[in-house]
């Protein structure tokens, strides 16, 4: 099989006193509330590294990241996708594109998407065109709703070398 497809998934709760990061960029949110995690708990580059992961059945973030280790302890998680992204290729695969659907109520993140995306372009050696980042609410509904949480889906397509 000449190609894989990997799906992933990831949700952070919404806290003051923390910042917010998604796609590496620090993103002001109306109520002052950040996500909260160990690492800078960036639901976008948690989803993408899940689903790049999953694509080769390596398991998930939390078999090389552990939540419960110190080192990992605020972390840039553009730096574990890069160490992810090294995992992918020494099995002699590339990253064909990304996909992912960020889901938020507030802030509005449409003025940030591209800088999300060429971050983690600039993280996996792709171009602009490879990695899709949209956003939407969840018109008031469950969690991401409600503010408690963001969430985030990601889908990778590799390609083998």
């Amino acid at each position: 099989m000449n190609i894989r497809i990997g799906n992933g998934y990831d949700i952070h709760r919404l806290v003051a006193g923390r910042p917010l990061i998604i796609g590496g960029q620090l993103l002001e949110h109306t109520a002052g509330l950040g996500l909260d995690g160990h690492s800078d708990a960036d639901v976008l580059v948690h989803a993408i590294m899940d689903a790049l992961l999953g694509a080769l059945s390596l398991g998930d973030i939390g078999k090389y990241f552990p939540p419960d280790d110190p080192k990992w302890k605020g972390a840039n998680s553009l730096e574990l996708l890069k160490q992810v992204h090294s995992l992918v290729t020494a099995k002699g695969w590339q990253v064909g594109n990304i996909d992912a659907v960020i889901i938020a109520e507030r802030p509005k993140l449409k003025p940030h998407i591209e800088a999300m995306a060429a971050a983690i372009a600039n993280q996996l050696c792709l171009s602009a065109d490879q990695v899709g980042v949209k956003a939407t609410t969840n018109e008031k509904l469950g969690p991401e709703g409600r503010e408690e949480g963001i969430s985030c889906h990601a889908v990778a397509l590799l390609v083998r070398l």
